[in-house]
Order: C-alpha cells, then sequence, then structure tokens
C-alpha cells in the first residue's frame, strides 16, 4: 500500500515537471491519465465502492468504471451521476486534455470548481448539477470553446457570472439556477440560458420576476442607430428602422410559412443530412452525427446477415466502423416525419444526457430526408430475453446469482431516469429484451425515451399504445395513460421473467397454462406453491428466501391500482433488502378492498387484456443490440 501511494506521488512529480497531458507512457511506464484519474479518486468519499477497480498500478485506464475512452485510447468521458458521491473535485482533472464529457450531478461533492478544468480543449459537456459545489464559478470555463452544454444548477455557487462565459459560441444550455450568485449577467449566446433561483440576482429585477430563460435580443441593422446631430431625426430613424425590420421579418415569416406549406402539402419535410453534406467529424452535444453512407457501409448496405433484432421501434443491425468500433445501428421504422428535423435532434440530445451505468450509452445518429439512425455501442451478451434459455457449459447463462445482479441493475437504471434525470424519461416498454447485457453480464436498460421520442403527443396519454402484451400495466391497456407506474408494473413482470426463464408474450403456449404469467404466478404464491414457477434450468440452484422476497416484490410492482404500486427508489431498497415486510403488509390492507367497490371487479390481469380496446402493438421480443 505504501509502495503505491509513492508511485502515485512519484507520478504527479513527473507529470507536473513536465506540464502535459499526453496519455502515453513515460520511460517508467506511468500513464499520465491514470494519474489524474487516481488523483480525483483519492479527493472523493466513494461509499459504494464504485471506484473499486481504479488502480495506480494500470496501465489502461479504459476498462475501468465510468471511464469511456475513445477509439485511439484516451480518456474522453468522465460519467459519475448519482452515485453518493462526496469529497471534492481534484484540479488533476485538468491533465485529462481529451475529456469531451464530465457528468458529476446528483451527488454530494464540495468545494471549489478547479480553475483547471478550463484547460480541457475538447470539453462539449459540464454537468456538476445537483451537487454542494460553493465559491466563484472559474472564469477560466470560458476557454472551453467547444462547450455544448453547462449545468452548474442546484450548488452553491457566489460571485458573479464570469463575463468570459459570453465568448463562447457554441453553447445550447447553460443552467446556474438556484445558486446565490450575484451583480450582472454577462450576455451568453446560449439557446438556453437559466438562472432563476438565485436572489441576489432575480430579487433585484424591477417587476420582482426572474426569467428562467434569456432569449436571444432583437438586433437592428447598423444603419437603423447611427448617431444623428438632431434628437427627433435619431428618433425617427430608429421608428423608421423598426418598422421596415418589423415589416422585413413579416415578409420573411410569411414566406417560410408559405413554404413549409407547400412542403407539408406535397408531403415533404425539410433536414440538413439529405444529401450526406455531413462532415462526420461533426458532433451535437457529445454526440457523433454519422452519414448514412457510413452507417450503410459499417452494416453491409443493411445485410439481413447483422440482423440483432427487431423491435417495436425498428431493426438493429451489427456495424463495423471504419476505426474497428463494433456498434448496433438501430434502423427506426415509426419516426415522427411531422416532428422535424430540430424536434428530432431536440429529443435525440435529451436521451443522450442521461448517462448511468446501467442505461444504454447513445454514441451518435444520423437523420436523412426518409431515415433516422441511432447509433450504440454493441452489447456482446444480447438482451436478457436472448439468454435466458441459453447454456454455457451445460450450465444456464443466467444463474440465480447473475439473475439477482440483474434485476438490481434494472432498478438502478429505472430509477434514474423516474427520478434523477432531468426531465424524466418513462421508458414505456420494460422487458426482458430491452434488458441488455455487458460483457460482464452487467444490466443496461436499453430503447429508453424511444416511446417519447417517436410521439410528440403528451407523455402522460396517447392513442395508441405501444409495448409488449403480458408487460403494459392495465391502466395503459384501458385508458392510453402512461406514467412512471407503467415501467414499474413492466419491471414487475421482468423480476418474475428472471424467476420463470419464460418469455411473459409466450406464457400458456409454451408452459400450456391457462392465462398470463402474472395470473399464474398469483395463484401459486397464494397456494405456497413458490417453487413450481422456478425455471428448471437451474435444477434446484436458488435461494428460497431471496425467491419469496422477489416474487413478493413483483407483485407489488404489479398491483392493478397504479396509485398502489412502489416508486422505483422504493423498488430497489426493498430488493436491497429494506422495507419489504411493511410494504407487503400494507398492501395486503389495501389492495383487495379497492376491488370490491367496483360493479364487476377485474379478478385477472388477462380481463384486462381482453376488454382493452385500444389497439395494442405487440412486438417481437429482439436479440442483441
Amino acid at each position: 500500500m505504501e509502495s503505491s501511494f509513492i508511485f502515485w506521488k512519484v507520478g504527479l512529480l513527473v507529470l507536473a515537471l513536465m506540464g502535459t497531458s499526453s496519455a502515453t507512457l513515460s520511460p517508467t511506464g506511468i500513464n499520465y491519465e491514470v494519474v489524474a484519474l487516481m488523483a480525483i479518486k483519492n479527493d472523493l468519499f466513494d461509499p459504494h465502492n464504485v471506484l473499486e477497480n481504479w488502480d495506480i498500478n494500470s496501465v489502461d485506464p479504459c476498462s475501468w468504471r465510468m471511464v469511456t475512452c475513445s477509439p485511439d485510447g484516451y480518456v474522453s468521458a468522465l460519467g459519475l451521476p448519482s452515485q453518493s458521491l462526496s469529497g471534492t473535485l481534484s484540479p488533476g482533472i485538468g491533465n485529462l486534455s481529451n475529456l469531451q464529457s464530465v457528468l458529476l450531478q446528483n451527488n454530494a461533492i464540495s468545494g471549489l470548481i478547479p480553475a483547471t478544468i478550463g484547460k480541457l480543449e475538447k470539453l462539449l459537456t459540464l454537468d456538476l448539477s445537483n451537487n454542494a459545489f460553493s465559491g466563484e464559478i472559474p472564469s477560466s470555463l470560458g476557454d472551453l470553446k467547444n462547450l455544448n452544454y453547462l449545468r452548474l444548477n442546484n450548488n452553491s455557487l457566489t460571485g458573479s457570472c464570469p463575463e468570459s462565459l459570453s465568448t463562447i459560441e457554441g453553447l445550447t444550455l447553460v443552467d446556474l439556477s438556484f445558486n446565490n450568485l450575484s451583480g450582472s449577467l454577462p450576455k451568453i449566446s446560449a439557446r438556453t440560458f437559466k438562472f432563476n433561483g438565485n436572489p441576489l440576482i432575480c430579487g433585484a429585477k424591477a417587476d420582482n420576476n426572474c426569467s428562467a430563460v434569456i432569449p436571444e435580443p432583437l438586433s437592428f441593422p447598423p444603419d437603423a442607430i447611427k448617431d444623428q446631430s438632431d434628437t427627433g431625426s435619431k428618433g425617427q430613424h430608429v421608428a423608421m428602422a423598426f418598422g421596415a425590420s418589423f415589416g422585413a421579418v413579416f415578409v420573411i415569416i410569411l414566406l417560410v410559412g408559405l413554404i413549409v406549406w407547400w412542403r407539408y402539402r406535397h408531403n415533404q419535410q425539410i433536414f440538413f443530412d439529405v444529401n450526406d453534406q455531413y462532415d462526420p467529424d461533426v458532433c451535437l452535444g457529445h454526440l457523433k452525427r454519422y452519414t448514412f453512407k457510413e452507417l450503410r457501409a459499417s452494416t453491409d448496405h443493411f445485410n439481413s446477415k447483422n440482423i440483432l433484432g427487431r423491435g417495436g421501434f425498428g431493426i438493429v443491425y451489427k456495424g463495423c466502423l471504419n476505426n474497428g468500433t463494433a456498434v448496433a445501428v438501430k434502423r427506426l421504422k415509426d419516426f415522427n416525419a411531422a416532428a422535424g428535423e430540430i424536434q428530432f435532434q431536440t429529443e435525440v440530445e435529451m436521451i443522450s444526457l442521461a448517462v448511468h451505468r446501467n442505461l444504454l450509452r447513445l454514441f451518435g445518429f444520423c437523420t436523412t430526408e426518409n431515415e433516422r439512425l441511432l447509433v450504440y455501442p454493441y452489447m456482446p451478451n444480447g438482451s436478457v430475453a436472448s439468454r435466458l434459455r441459453d447454456h454455457i457449459h451445460g450450465r444456464p447463462a443466467l444463474d440465480w446469482t447473475r439473475r439477482k445482479r440483474i434485476a438490481l441493475g434494472t432498478a438502478r437504471g429505472l430509477v434514474y431516469l423516474h427520478e434523477q434525470c432531468d426531465p424524466k424519461i418513462i421508458h414505456r416498454d420494460v422487458k426482458a429484451a430491452n434488458i441488455l447485457l455487458d460483457e460482464d453480464f452487467e444490466a443496461v436498460v436499453g430503447d429508453f425515451g424511444l416511446a417519447k421520442l417517436l410521439d410528440h403527443r403528451d407523455s402522460h396519454v396517447t392513442t395508441a399504445v405501444r409495448g409488449t402484451v403480458g408487460h403494459i400495466a392495465p391502466e395503459y391497456l384501458s385508458t392510453g395513460q402512461s406514467s412512471e407506474k407503467t415501467d414499474v408494473f413492466g419491471f414487475g413482470i421482468l423480476l418474475l421473467e428472471l424467476v420463470t426463464g419464460q418469455k411473459a408474450l409466450d406464457f400458456g403456449r409454451a408452459a400450456n397454462q391457462k392465462g398470463v404469467m402474472l395470473d399464474w404466478v398469483k395463484k401459486l404464491h397464494q397456494d405456497g406453491k413458490l417453487s413450481q414457477m422456478v425455471d428448471k434450468d437451474l435444477k434446484g440452484n436458488f435461494d428460497r428466501v431471496e425467491l419469496e422476497e422477489i416474487v413478493r416484490v413483483a407483485l407489488l410492482c404489479t398491483q392493478f391500482n397504479p396509485s398502489h404500486r412502489p416508486k422505483m427508489s422504493e423498488v430497489l431498497k426493498m430488493l436491497e433488502g429494506d422495507g419489504l415486510a411493511e410494504k407487503w403488509e400494507a398492501s395486503q390492507k389495501v389492495e383487495t378492498p379497492r376491488f370490491r367497490s367496483f360493479e364487476n371487479p377485474p379478478q385477472r390481469y388477462s380481463d384486462f387484456i381482453e376488454e382493452s380496446s385500444l389497439v395494442v402493438e405487440a412486438m417481437e421480443l429482439s436479440g442483441p443490440r
């Protein structure tokens, strides 16, 4: 331990003397990025040991948790959101010179924001929101000329907003809300600039009304405000210029309206990438924009031999990019053309900002006049649905321990989407086919946000139910209303799939049972015959106490009344062994009397399926992404 510490100190000294942030090895074998990451680790308090595999003796940090590397082997992203971290952020972060994304939101990190972050010239996204940072915003952040997203909201920052931020031209979002900032605000040219919740700024407004967003000001032509010796003449000129500007704007709006109307009548749409004119290195936020030609080549012209799976949102192909990176290319089949290019980009950007170890990362996207494609990392172990019946050396690929880990990982991913993501995301199709498995069989939630991306109506109401029969919550089936509790229901069915090894969609045919899986499990639980539902491939290798607990959690998640279902954060706690007994006891007093008040109370989940008047898009269980 002592030798490792000395090794780390020597590394820091060498790095300081050389004044470089290269990730290449020194003659003594020290990786400078390893040294910088270890400095970050040592200044943080990590209660859940999420940084456990960060090792000073390693020469390659690309395999470390929460660290992402570019194809050429440099650390490009540091993603540690919602990990209960505290302590301070080390100035050593400034030595990770190839960083494009820093996501540390929803922790309890305190102290100053290191001024060395201003050295990260390639940085596109910086999210330090919902922490306990104090002191002033470093003026060095103005040196981040490639920055797209800056979120410092919900901290304890003081002082004025640095004027240097006004020099960054490509900003999409700046959120400084809910701090203790003071002074005047610089003119920041961001599409969205939020500063509400700063009393020393907002309280000074004459109308005591602090807008959350500063829009771009209307600029007049230079000729309209030339100095005139005669004040009246000057006013007249300004008035005339304003009138001319207003008239010109009106004409432009009218012309644009006519063009849009004409194109709409001809069933066409204005897009930016119709002819593959994009430079493939152009990025949107920390997303890469791919050309259609590039993705077509990577999948061998979307060869059917490269199909990984078919889902309700489209077909997924395995691809190999020019740099050798294996990817999964989702070719959307139901994109909302009427929503237009800007709406699509906005939704894709929001999906990309949801970063968590149990969520599928979005690499990039492609748009043409007739195509929408999303690019994800390739998951070598496929989906839970594709592995439930697989065997490795005569043993089930998913043993009991792995199934428990999958349940916990999926729950953590959904907690992030529902309660820690801003804005929150409702998945609307939680099932085994959409839970992917990385090289370590860790659960990764896929396809999140796509229901919203492809359906721009209100998030809680839709006229066409998306999902898979057997997984869809009763209220969604009968009314079309979805919410976080819709996902909780789907998660409950997923737990039953993990226990039984069967697919809810095929249940009844394969198992020769009458009804759907949920009704069958309820009956076995009532009769005290839980062992009969366990996957026979496990050959009795499971914990009976854990089985009882998981089934009870699943039944709590699948209660017919959505208001009686727990939140995903409560579900996670119960799976971790906290509060299940109390929740279960309370459910026995609440759920049954509620249905006795109905004139024709539904007794089975299958009744909801048979009585549903909505069109249900029953999606095929897809394979690896």
